[in-house]
């Protein structure tokens, strides 16, 4: 993800995706390179959230994504918020943050 192309309230958003965590690995999904994009769209009252999954077969994928959308709606309680699973591009660790790998190997 591109930080440079988000907006102030993008970037807040995805501090808040930031609390999220992935429970087998004990990183957040951010730093783990799981969310692609996020877009604010104040008019039409709606944030979209472009995330990812390690595995395919991940069986918290759908309590990740739940959790990504319990706590920003916890914020912004009058948007909605849409949270689109994708395959591609397919995640690779190569996509973990430094933050993210200095979490995993201490």
């Amino acid at each position: 993800m591109n930080l440079d192309s988000l907006t102030s309230e993008e970037k807040k958003i995805l501090e808040i995706v930031r609390t999220v965590m992935d429970p087998e690995i004990a990183v957040n999904i951010v730093d783990l390179g799981l969310v692609y994009e996020i877009h604010y769209q104040e008019e039409r009252k709606r944030i979209h959230i472009v995330q990812t999954l390690s595995t395919r077969g991940c069986p918290l994928g759908d309590t990740i994504m739940q959790n990504v959308e319990v706590v920003v709606s916890e914020v912004y309680p009058n948007m909605d918020v849409d949270v689109d699973l994708v395959w591609e591009p397919e995640w690779t660790p190569d996509m973990i943050t430094e933050a993210g790998n200095k979490a995993i190997n201490g």
